[in-house]
Protein backbone atom coordinates (compact mmCIF):
# COMPACT_ATOMS: atom_id res chain seq x y z
CA UNK A 1 0.00 0.00 0.00
CA UNK A 2 1.49 3.02 -0.97
CA UNK A 3 1.44 6.36 1.33
CA UNK A 4 -1.23 8.02 -0.58
CA UNK A 5 -3.59 4.84 -0.47
CA UNK A 6 -2.73 5.02 3.37
CA UNK A 7 -3.85 8.92 3.91
CA UNK A 8 -6.67 8.71 1.51
CA UNK A 9 -7.97 5.42 3.90
CA UNK A 10 -7.73 7.00 6.97
CA UNK A 11 -9.84 10.22 5.13
CA UNK A 12 -12.59 8.40 4.61
CA UNK A 13 -15.53 8.75 6.88
CA UNK A 14 -16.92 4.65 7.77
CA UNK A 15 -19.85 4.15 6.02
CA UNK A 16 -21.47 3.20 8.96
CA UNK A 17 -21.23 3.82 12.82
CA UNK A 18 -23.68 2.28 15.79
CA UNK A 19 -24.76 4.01 18.77
CA UNK A 20 -27.36 2.96 22.01
CA UNK A 21 -30.65 4.19 21.55
CA UNK A 22 -31.54 6.93 23.78
CA UNK A 23 -35.03 5.52 23.63
CA UNK A 24 -34.40 1.67 24.34
CA UNK A 25 -30.91 1.07 24.82
CA UNK A 26 -30.94 -1.38 21.54
CA UNK A 27 -27.57 -1.29 19.24
CA UNK A 28 -28.66 1.15 16.17
CA UNK A 29 -26.55 1.34 13.19
CA UNK A 30 -26.60 4.39 11.47
CA UNK A 31 -25.32 4.75 7.76
CA UNK A 32 -23.53 7.74 5.86
CA UNK A 33 -25.69 9.55 4.22
CA UNK A 34 -24.92 11.30 0.23
CA UNK A 35 -26.40 14.88 0.42
CA UNK A 36 -23.66 16.52 -1.37
CA UNK A 37 -20.27 15.92 -2.40
CA UNK A 38 -18.58 18.41 0.06
CA UNK A 39 -16.26 17.42 2.77
CA UNK A 40 -17.60 19.70 5.41
CA UNK A 41 -19.51 17.81 6.72
CA UNK A 42 -19.81 13.71 6.94
CA UNK A 43 -24.11 13.39 8.17
CA UNK A 44 -25.65 9.63 9.31
CA UNK A 45 -28.70 8.32 9.72
CA UNK A 46 -30.35 5.47 10.96
CA UNK A 47 -33.54 4.08 12.48
CA UNK A 48 -33.74 1.88 15.76
CA UNK A 49 -36.62 -1.19 15.47
CA UNK A 50 -38.64 1.38 18.18
CA UNK A 51 -39.06 3.46 15.37
CA UNK A 52 -36.75 6.23 17.09
CA UNK A 53 -34.83 7.85 13.95
CA UNK A 54 -30.86 8.38 14.67
CA UNK A 55 -28.90 11.24 13.30
CA UNK A 56 -24.72 12.16 13.99
CA UNK A 57 -22.47 14.05 12.25
CA UNK A 58 -18.48 14.55 12.19
CA UNK A 59 -17.34 17.81 10.32
CA UNK A 60 -18.02 21.43 10.39
CA UNK A 61 -19.87 22.62 13.34
CA UNK A 62 -22.39 25.22 12.20
CA UNK A 63 -22.87 22.15 9.22
CA UNK A 64 -23.67 19.77 11.89
CA UNK A 65 -25.83 21.80 14.02
CA UNK A 66 -27.55 22.41 10.91
CA UNK A 67 -27.96 18.51 10.18
CA UNK A 68 -29.10 17.74 13.59
CA UNK A 69 -31.42 20.12 14.49
CA UNK A 70 -33.38 19.56 11.33
CA UNK A 71 -36.44 17.54 10.50
CA UNK A 72 -35.99 17.44 7.27
CA UNK A 73 -34.72 13.84 5.43
CA UNK A 74 -33.56 15.40 2.32
CA UNK A 75 -31.19 17.87 4.29
CA UNK A 76 -28.12 19.18 2.23
CA UNK A 77 -25.63 21.32 3.43
CA UNK A 78 -25.38 24.58 1.03
CA UNK A 79 -22.35 26.99 1.22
Amino acid sequence: MTKTTEFTMLNKPARILTFKCKSCGKSVQVFLQKVSACAHISPYQGICTCGTVMKHATGNKEAVESYLSSDAVTWSHHH
